[in-house]
C-alpha cells in the first residue's frame, strides 16, 4: 500500500468511507490485498465505517477472512468490527474464513460476542 500518498488524501479530507462502483471502501480494498500498513493508517480515522458493507454484502472483515490475513482481521476485530453481519450468500466472516487462524480468532469473538 501506498502510505505516504493515503496520508495526503486524508490530510486533503478525501472522504476515508468514498465507495467505488461496488461498493466496496479503502478499507475493504486495504484488507482484501493484506496492506497491514494501510488498514493500520485507516483505523485511527474517528469517521471511518469499519462495518460498511458492499452491494455484495461483505465488510472488511468478510475480504480479510477470506484472503486469509489473521493479522488484519485481528486488527479489525481489536476495533470492534461485527462478526455478526451476513453477506447477500448469508456467509458470516468466519464462514468466509480460509486458515485456521483466522477462524479461530473470529470464533473466539463472535462466541465473546
Amino acid at each position: 500500500g501506498n502510505v505516504s500518498w493515503l496520508r495526503e488524501c486524508l490530510d486533503n479530507r478525501v472522504g476515508v468511507n468514498g465507495l467505488d462502483k461496488a461498493g466496496n471502501t479503502a478499507l475493504y480494498w486495504a484488507c482484501h490485498g493484506g496492506h497491514k500498513d494501510v488498514v493500520d493508517v485507516l483505523l485511527t480515522q474517528a469517521n471511518l465505517e469499519l462495518n460498511q458493507q458492499n452491494k455484495l454484502g461483505d465488510t472488511a472483515l468478510h475480504a480479510a477472512a477470506w484472503k486469509g490475513y489473521a493479522d488484519i482481521v485481528e486488527m479489525l476485530l481489536e476495533k470492534g468490527a461485527r462478526t455478526d453481519l451476513k453477506n447477500n450468500e448469508k456467509k458470516l466472516a468466519l464462514d468466509m474464513a480460509t486458515n485456521a487462524a483466522c477462524a479461530s480468532l473470529l470464533k473466539k469473538k463472535h462466541s465473546a460476542g
